[in-house]
C-alpha cells in the first residue's frame, strides 16, 4: 500500500508512468467500477479495495486484490478487469477524478461508508453468494457486504 503520497496532488499525473502502482490500480478500479457513481459510491468501491487488503481472505497488496482471479472471463473479482475489452481509462474527467478519489482514501482523508464491507454488487443483479453475507448499506446503484463473522 502507498505511505506517502505527498507530492502527487494539487496536480494528480494522469499518465499511469507517473503513478504510483498501488493508486494507479485503485484509480482503475474507481474509475472502471463506479465512474458513474455518486461520490460516496466511488469512496465505497476503493473502501472496499482497501478493506479486502486489510483481510486475511484477500491478496496483501491493492493491485493483487484487483487483479484476483487473472485474465479467465468471469474469474475475476472485479469484472472489468477480465472482460476482454481495454482497460485505459478513455474519459479524462473520470480519470482525473478517480485518482483524486484514490488518493484521498489512500491518504485516510475519507472514511469507510461501506461499514467494512469486503463485497458489492449492482443493484440489478441478484447473485447467490450476498445470502451468505451481511448488507452493510445501499450507495447508487451496488450493495455493500461483509461476512456474517468479522
Amino acid at each position: 500500500m502507498i505511505k506517502d503520497v505527498t507530492g502527487l496532488a494539487p496536480s494528480l499525473p494522469i499518465h499511469p508512468s507517473e503513478i504510483p502502482p498501488d493508486l494507479y490500480c485503485l484509480a482503475l478500479n474507481i474509475y472502471h467500477e463506479a465512474r458513474s457513481e455518486p461520490e460516496t459510491g466511488q469512496i465505497a468501491v476503493a473502501r472496499v479495495t482497501l478493506n479486502r487488503v486489510e483481510s486475511d481472505a484477500f491478496p496483501e497488496t491493492i493491485c493483487e486484490v484487483v487483479q484476483q482471479g487473472g485474465q479467465t472471463r468471469n474469474r475475476c473479482q472485479f469484472s472489468w478487469w477480465c472482460d476482454g475489452k481495454s482497460d485505459h481509462p478513455t474519459e479524462e474527467t473520470a480519470w482525473r477524478r478517480s485518482l483524486e478519489i484514490g488518493l484521498r482514501v489512500l491518504s485516510d482523508q475519507v472514511s469507510d461508508p461501506t461499514h467494512g464491507a469486503l463485497y458489492y454488487h449492482a443493484d440489478y443483479v441478484s447473485p447467490s453468494w450476498a445470502r451468505a453475507f451481511n448488507r452493510t448499506v445501499e450507495i447508487g446503484r451496488h450493495r455493500f457486504y461483509r461476512p456474517t463473522q468479522i
